[in-house]
């Protein structure tokens, strides 16, 4: 008998839902230089490395802008060079200002409006990822600013709220499967735990 858990290990990667603006909020996204392809910010973890640090150093080396971390926004699983490639991503705000040159893996950034950004990106579950959270991250800016615009009342700690957990799969690849249904249980799992943990 074999055992199933056995095999190639996941590629592990974090990026951001990268936002600029208040009143007509616009999203990151970049272009490689080698696969000439749109994509969301994001790069693989270094060892060690926790997914929330991996993902704001990647973010800022390949939009240039220092970004402020907000709440955990979902994953995306596809395959990879033969293994599943897992990305997490945060919803971060942009600081106005480009603070550095980008990487050299990438050619050019854009900041679009949600639906030209989704029509622009290039990979299917990067659009329906997009789709999806893109929303939820408008929603909490807007949030964010009617917070900053009572700033006159006494400050309250936020409770810890029920963000569903997005999970994108390439299914133009693979199929639906036991891994697909057993990977989205248990982010459900870990993200529920987290916000008993916070509140």
């Amino acid at each position: 008998m074999t055992d199933s858990t056995k095999g190639p290990s996941p590629i592990l990667a974090a990026g951001g839902i990268v936002l600029r603006g208040n009143t007509k909020p616009r999203f990151a996204i970049v272009r490689m230089r080698r696969e000439k392809s749109w994509v969301l910010p994001k790069g693989k973890l270094m060892p060690r490395e926790h997914p929330r640090d991996a993902a704001k150093r990647e973010v800022l080396e390949e939009t240039g802008h220092d970004v402020s971390v907000h709440k955990f926004l979902g994953s995306m699983a596809y395959p990879a060079l033969g293994r599943i490639k897992i990305v997490q991503f945060w919803l971060m705000r942009a600081s106005s200002l480009q603070e550095r040159e980008l990487s050299n893996d990438v050619k050019a950034v854009k900041w679009l409006p949600l639906t030209q950004a989704i029509d622009t990106l290039s990979r299917p579950h990067e659009k329906v990822f997009l789709t999806h959270v893109g929303p939820i991250a408008l929603n909490e800016i807007k949030k964010t600013t009617r917070k900053k615009t009572r700033s006159s009342r006494k400050r309250r700690s936020p409770a810890a709220s029920a963000t569903p957990h997005v999970i994108a799969m390439s299914y133009e690849k693979t199929r639906p499967s036991a891994f697909a249904k057993a990977l989205g249980k248990w982010f459900g799992r870990t993200a529920q735990s987290g916000l008993r943990k916070a509140g």
